[in-house]
């Protein structure tokens, strides 16, 4: 029995050593690439990209260091609040005109 105690002391500290090093590499960062928010939430980067791009996440352009063209971001806190809420109502259709009933 004594054994069985040993083995499972071991075997808890490898668990705990093991969900130290999965905390550690899961800290939080102030700003995701659109990557690494889409990887996070579970959805395509084009998925996340069209979100940015209509408002329904807040995001913001920043130099991404490859080429002409800027790189969405996200900030940690939207992550968050996109997590709670989900996604910011539709607002891309404001500026078309209302239908109009026949007759």
């Amino acid at each position: 029995m004594q054994t069985d105690s040993t083995g499972l002391e071991s075997r808890l500290t490898r668990i705990e050593q093991m969900l130290a090093a999965l905390v550690e590499g899961q800290q939080a960062r102030q700003w995701y690439s659109i990557e690494e928010f889409a990887r996070i939430v579970g959805r395509s980067t084009y998925t996340c990209r069209q979100w940015c791009r209509s408002g329904r996440v807040t995001a913001r352009k920043k130099d991404s260091g490859r080429g002409a063209y800027l790189a969405w971001t996200i900030s940690h806190a939207e992550l968050l609040r996109f997590q709670q809420e989900g996604l910011r109502p539709r607002h891309d259709n404001d500026n078309l005109p209302a239908l109009q009933a026949d007759g």
